[in-house]
């Protein structure tokens, strides 16, 4: 009988908006400070005490392998959306499931609070929130028992952002239908959708080519980001002269190479670029 799991990271996708970034990495592959951004979830899942993770995988799995030490990972050739990837786990989850959307940075996500409020509402499904920043994430709305109204249903508390983080207790998964589900599909099934507000912490979603170089140029400045304005994996031996470039695993463009919004990369011995 496997083993009951602590923590899910939901990185299976198309990869749409990360363009041609698509065609050598997954995005939870992409790193940060050296990190994939896979791992960065993984290691804050393990600080709250989930010890047993596991994550889904579709774009070029093989590659989320590689970079998915300690994680059980789940082929998904078929996606199964925002809630049916959890299909993966129904039935090894003893009390509730940590999720994390994979493909997020954060520093210390305090998912100590959230499976500590998740318990004490007793909640079928509870969302980690914080105050919207603006912009164009969808807002999310509570009632005054702090449950989670319908998406484009407002209430008296709001509006806020998910920020990715999620406990989901045994009967939500048990509500999942066969095949592919979404989580917003699913909600209006749930007993008790419990929401927890808590501070800003740092946070940022890396989903396309100009957030991984902005990410980059922010948070790894003397790693991904010390070729300003370009974005360095940690395999790559960046030459020529370069602006707005991604270089990707053992990319090493011509040292004589003039670029610019380019994605260069390794593939079967050839040096690739793609337009991003």
């Amino acid at each position: 009988m496997p083993e009951p799991l602590d923590g899910f990271l939901l990185a299976a996708g198309l990869g749409t908006r990360m363009g041609a970034l698509s065609a050598c990495l997954p995005k939870p592959a992409w790193t940060l400070r050296g990190k994939p951004l896979l791992q960065w979830g993984a290691e804050a899942l393990r600080r709250s005490g989930a010890a047993r993770l596991g994550c889904n995988a579709h774009l070029l799995p093989e590659r989320l392998r590689a970079v998915a030490g300690g994680i059980e990972v789940f082929d998904e050739p078929r996606l199964l959306g925002s809630a049916g990837g959890l299909l993966h786990v129904r039935g090894r989850v003893a009390s509730e499931l940590l999720v994390w959307n994979a493909d997020i940075w954060a520093e210390d996500p305090p998912f100590d609070l959230l499976r500590e409020r998740h318990r004490e509402a007793r909640a079928t499904l509870t969302w980690l929130l914080i105050p919207h920043p603006g912009g164009p994430w969808n807002p999310v709305w509570m009632d005054h028992e702090g449950r989670v109204l319908p998406k484009g249903v407002s209430g008296p508390w709001g509006p806020y952002h998910f920020t990715g983080a999620a406990a989901w207790s045994p009967e939500a998964l048990a509500l999942l239908p066969e095949g592919p589900s979404e989580v917003n599909d699913l909600r209006p099934r749930l007993p008790f959708h419990h929401g927890v507000v808590v501070e800003p912490f740092p946070w940022r979603e890396v989903g396309t080519p100009q957030a991984l170089l902005e990410a980059a140029a922010d948070l790894a400045p003397d790693a991904e980001g010390c070729l300003p304005g370009c974005y360095l994996h940690p395999t790559a031996r960046p030459a020529g002269r370069l602006a707005r470039c991604v270089l990707g695993p053992r990319a090493a463009p011509p040292s004589a190479v003039t670029d610019a919004d380019a994605l260069w990369f390794e593939e079967g011995g050839n040096q690739v670029r793609l337009g991003l």
